[in-house]
């Protein structure tokens, strides 16, 4: 079943060290029986379109969480740690703000309806040859981005402006890459 896994560029960076990647909370988004009843049109590309956008939405709120772990170790966007600061320095810190989302293959994904139409839950950790494809935004999308990380629990609440804003994000385009390119993407980051 290809799944689309919501992640952030820090989370990235860490998939290209261990060589695999576990989902948040086994989260993942997929073309599901329930989505596909949640949608009176629609073949299986636009309906991955549908799961992949969640899976971007979701990437928004890990964000939010980055940035609250950021702020809690008061650095700045962007910012990386001392690269004298052990195993582990030189990664991002701070939250880059793109949203990225991990196309893969893989078995054994629960549909999790009860959760939302396109929500499964994913077990086991994904491996990087399972990875078909990254989605990443570009940098233009980065300001807008900030926003929408700011108001996204709002957006959660209902709140019309804090959609309105999400809307903004929405509207760029994640760029498509290769799994074999994402090393290179990173280090241009």
């Amino acid at each position: 079943m290809r799944v689309y896994v919501p992640a952030t560029v820090a989370m990235l960076r860490e998939l290209v060290t261990a060589r695999e990647i576990r989902a948040i909370n086994g989260t993942a988004f997929a073309v599901t029986p329930s989505l596909r009843e949640a949608y009176a049109y629609g073949d299986d590309e636009e309906l991955a379109e549908v799961a992949m956008s969640e899976a971007a939405r979701a990437s928004l709120r890990l964000l939010a969480q980055e940035r609250e772990d950021a702020a809690a170790a008061d650095t700045e966007p962007g910012d990386t740690a001392p690269e004298d600061a052990g195993e582990g320095g030189g990664h991002y810190i701070a939250p880059v703000y793109r949203r990225a989302v991990i196309a893969a293959d893989v078995t054994g994904a629960r549909f999790r309806p009860d959760l939302d139409v396109g929500v499964v839950r994913l077990s086991d950790p994904i491996g990087y040859d399972r990875i078909a494809s990254v989605h990443v935004d570009l940098a233009e999308a980065e300001p807008e981005v900030a926003k929408a990380v700011a108001v996204i629990d709002a957006a959660d609440l209902g709140s019309e402006d804090a959609e309105f804003i999400l809307g903004d994000a929405e509207d760029h385009q994640l760029a498509w890459y290769a799994a074999q390119e994402l090393p290179f993407l990173l280090e241009l980051l």
